[in-house]
């Protein structure tokens, strides 16, 4: 194998399995534990473990090793997952995330600083390992006190003692030929006297006739043995070779030899055979498997007669004492894992994100090279050229929208990593906050999910600190002491929303204004809305604060949020309730490379709207122009519609023609029309970036290139429905 080549996959998945660890350790901080979520952390560590070995990060393994070590203890019962551990695991997973990002910085090795910081870590991981003696004997003779089929015999009788936790127990029946075919039951014994002690001992004289009955030459005898040997149970049962077919032979490992089958079951992947399974563990032999089989068959001829029940392997090898219950149980998940693993396999596999790219790129290049063949057909005038091209293009609207799925990601594990934030910081500054996540199945564009990361921990990290009170101050506000921020994400109108929302004490528009007129942002005798103080906080340096701490304080962050909002082509809005909270929305394109647009020309120029952003067209009338004029807006069914004639926006200078059209525009609750020149149709809009020395135009948010090769605008209808608001507010003032 080539373990370069493998080692992108090794860290990924990695991270993965880190996240997997990372989410259910805080769903067991607020639901409490169950084994099965233990199991989860417990395969996640194990496997990060075995990885990192085949690629020789020993660093790696030996710290991972001391976390698999406390899981495997919490699997066996020998402490609850309290807070505390489930802090130190925390700190753990961390650390392996540091681990596996040097890893991934060329293989470069942890430095004195790391390597002091693990230390650290495995100390407080060995102190909360350590249980309690009396807890941890209760749990071993808990485990030695369990009876099963196979043992049931030997703990009735009191002549004996047989530690179950500690030792084989082998319990063979001879045949009543033994003795005719040349066997001596007795040397059987003594020569599995060589493979270890025997510890006890019970003959089963069950079916000893009466004295009268007896045959010399028949075997009526049993045995019950238990025995400390480091021999495997095959070495065991070689011992009984020659009389195999002849007795009655079971034989089942010690308790404390479960742990290595159940590890081992863990490590196993692929959906097998129960049988198969077992055998591939240990946990039973191939004469076992045989003599399972030969039992089912017999059950299931007699079920065909109506006499008895199928019964599954696992049930009969339990029931005959063939293998422990719980290693039956271990394998069943193993079977269903693998099972699980082959029909994720069959429905997905991973792809690199390059190469996702690299595809888009050509199939933008494709909806460019179809829509320039369109025009030429109806240029050329050939109707049967025309239905051609039009076929094309259906087929290629449907590759692309194929492609653009595949880019396509659920938010829910963006909104799954703020658990671990909002615990965090929350017990950093001494307040009980819930998250509540809501829309974690809303889909959009990878490259947007991977650039909101960033505006979302400023928002949520705010929210903490400055939205959400103390326990005490809630509660003298009639509040319960916990607070309560929300993450909610759906679609709109062709865009993502994204909901930001907590119910603490709300911005405080005094204080925000107050700030603004120190820092000259605003004039001391000037009029501003609501909704424009609210945006003051997204100024470069802006914080009420008076102090600064870890988390705010020094007027960054916010500003950031704003600028990484304007990159993705969104907006953000505010809405805050004093005492009872903020809500912040955040509304996204749905992807950022191709989209369908309405084409529409002013002047010699052509511009692209966001067709899922347009509402309606209609002509734009004399009255129109008259009550333009006179109100700054325009009439649309007896509702007023402020409007931005584009003409004078983007200062064209050609005269203005004959006939104008009025394009209707959504974003979020509010309305605006755009007065064009030109109607020309929806046309397939490959995104182009512009320039940065384009950045500060406001109402464009990127290019494209048309079918006859000129470039056309595509505008940000989010910032001119704000230039209009902001029009018409100044109007009304005024």
């Amino acid at each position: 194998m080539n373990i370069d080549a493998a080692l992108p996959t090794f860290v990924a998945e990695c991270r993965d399995l880190l996240q997997v660890m990372e989410q259910e350790l805080l769903k067991c901080e607020q639901d409490g534990a169950d084994p099965d979520t233990i199991d989860t952390l417990f395969r996640a560590a194990h496997t990060i473990k075995g990885s990192a070995g085949m690629f020789g990060l020993d660093w790696v393994v030996s710290f991972t090793h001391e976390v698999e070590g406390l899981l495997q203890q919490l699997r066996e019962g020998l402490f609850p997952l309290d807070h505390g551990r489930i802090d130190v695991l925390l700190k753990a997973a961390d650390y392996i995330s540091n681990l596996i990002d040097l890893v991934e910085q060329e293989g470069e090795t942890p430095s004195a600083e790391v390597i002091a910081r693990g230390e650290a870590l495995l100390t407080q991981l060995a102190k909360v390992s350590s249980a309690p003696q009396s807890n941890a004997m209760t749990k071993v003779a808990a485990a030695a006190n369990k009876i099963t089929p196979a043992t049931a015999k030997l703990e009735r009788d009191p002549s004996t003692r047989f530690d179950s936790a500690h030792s084989w127990y082998i319990s063979v029946h001879f045949g009543r030929n033994v003795l005719r075919d040349g066997m001596d039951p007795l040397g059987l014994l003594r020569y599995l006297k060589r493979l270890g002690r025997i510890t006890a001992i019970a003959t089963v004289c069950s079916e000893l006739p009466n004295a009268d009955d007896m045959n010399p030459e028949d075997c009526y005898l049993g045995f019950e043995i238990g025995m400390e040997s480091e021999a495997t149970q095959m070495e065991l049962e070689a011992v009984f070779g020659f009389v195999r077919d002849s007795c009655r032979l079971r034989i089942l490992p010690p308790r404390n030899r479960l742990p290595e089958y159940i590890n081992h079951l863990d490590e196993l992947d692929e959906a097998d055979r129960l049988g198969a399974i077992l055998m591939h563990c240990g946990a039973l032999t191939s004469w076992g498997l045989k003599e399972a089989l030969r039992l089912q068959a017999e059950a299931d001829a007699a079920s065909a007669s109506g006499a008895a029940q199928h019964k599954p392997l696992g049930q009969l090898v339990v029931e005959e004492g063939l293998v422990h219950p719980e290693v039956v149980a271990a394998a069943l998940a193993t079977q269903r894992r693998g099972q699980e693993r082959k029909v994720a396999d069959a429905s997905s596999f991973r792809v690199s994100a390059t190469k996702l790219d690299a595809l888009i790129e050509i199939i933008s290049e494709l909806v460019i090279a179809s829509a320039g063949a369109d025009l030429l057909a109806r240029q050329g005038g050939s109707s049967e050229l025309q239905e051609a091209n039009a076929a094309v293009a259906r087929l290629v609207e449907g590759v692309r929208n194929g492609a653009l799925q595949l880019r396509m990601v659920q938010i829910g594990d963006t909104f799954k990593r703020f658990q671990r934030v909002v615990r965090d910081v929350s017990k950093e500054i001494g307040k009980e906050i819930e998250l509540v996540i809501h829309g974690a199945e809303t889909e959009l564009d990878k490259t947007v999910v991977e650039q909101i990361g960033d505006p979302l921990t400023h928002l949520v990290r705010n929210a903490i600190d400055h939205g959400i009170e103390s326990p005490e101050v809630r509660v003298a506000r009639g509040k319960p002491a916990h607070g309560r921020l929300i993450l909610d994400a759906f679609h709109d109108a062709g865009a993502i929303v994204i909901v930001v929302a907590d119910d603490g004490g709300g911005l405080d528009l005094t204080r925000i204004r107050k700030r603004g007129e120190e820092r000259g942002l605003i004039a001391r005798d000037q009029v501003v809305s609501d909704n424009e103080l609210c945006k003051l906080i997204f100024e470069p340096g802006f914080s009420t604060n008076d102090t600064v701490t870890n988390l705010s304080g020094r007027g960054v962050g916010m500003d950031v949020v704003r600028r990484n909002i304007d990159a993705l082509r969104g907006e953000i809005n505010i809405d805050t309730r004093p005492g009872e909270g903020t809500t912040m929305y955040l509304r996204l394109p749905l992807t950022l490379a191709i989209i369908d647009g309405f084409l529409v020309g002013v002047g010699d120029a052509q511009y692209v709207v966001p067709l899922d952003m347009v509402a309606e067209c209609r002509e734009f009338t004399s009255q129109d122009a008259e009550l333009a004029k006179t109100q700054n807006c325009l009439n649309l069914r007896g509702t007023a519609l402020p409007y931005v004639h584009l003409r004078d926006y983007f200062g064209r200078r050609e005269a203005p023609v004959r006939r104008q059209n009025v394009v209707v525009v959504r974003s979020g609750n509010r309305q605006v029309g755009l007065i064009v020149d030109r109607l020309m149709g929806q046309f397939q809009t490959v995104i182009k970036p512009l320039s940065p020395i384009f950045g500060s135009i406001r109402g464009v948010g990127g290019s494209t290139i048309l079918g006859s090769g000129k470039v056309a605008l595509i505008l940000d209808v989010p910032s001119l429905v704000q230039h209009a608001a902001a029009r018409e507010a100044a109007v009304v003032h005024h």
